[in-house]
C-alpha cells in the first residue's frame, strides 16, 4: 500500500523560506503526477502546485507563481516544494498528493487519489 509523508513544515517569519517534503513508500512513484494542497482554517482546500510524471510540465496557483518551486527526485522517490518569501497568507496544512495517471499535470484535488497527513506551516508578521 502505497503512503506519502510529508516533512518540513514549522514556524517562520514573513519572508523566509521553507523546504517540504513529500516521501513515498510502498511502491515508485515515478508514473504518478504529484500535487502539493493547502487548507488554512476554515477554508476550502486549494491547489497550490503540481508537476506531472518526469517534472517536464508544472503548475502553480497564481498566489505561489515566483515564490513557490515543485520538484521530484525518483531515486529518493520524494517531492519537494520550496517556498520563498512566505507570507501570513501562506499559513496552512500542506498536502502531499498523487494521481496515478501521471502523464499531465491537475489542479483538481478530486483526481489525486493518495494523500498524505499533512505539515503545518505557520507564517508570522
Amino acid at each position: 500500500q502505497v503512503q506519502l509523508l510529508e516533512s518540513g513544515g514549522g514556524w517562520v517569519q514573513a519572508g523566509d523560506s521553507l523546504r517540504l517534503s513529500c516521501s513515498a513508500s510502498g511502491r515508485t512513484m515515478s508514473s504518478y503526477g504529484m500535487g502539493w494542497f493547502r487548507q488554512a482554517p476554515g477554508k476550502e482546500r486549494e491547489f497550490v502546485a503540481a508537476t506531472n510524471w518526469n517534472g517536464g510540465l508544472s503548475s502553480y496557483a497564481d498566489p505561489v507563481k515566483g515564490r513557490f518551486t515543485i520538484s521530484r527526485d525518483h531515486a529518493k522517490n520524494t517531492v519537494y516544494l520550496q517556498m520563498n518569501s512566505l507570507r501570513p497568507e501562506d499559513t496552512a496544512v500542506y498536502y502531499c498528493a498523487a494521481k496515478e495517471f501521471g502523464a499531465d499535470v491537475s489542479i483538481d484535488y478530486t483526481t489525486y487519489n493518495i494523500w498524505g497527513p499533512g505539515t503545518q506551516v505557520t507564517v508570522s508578521s
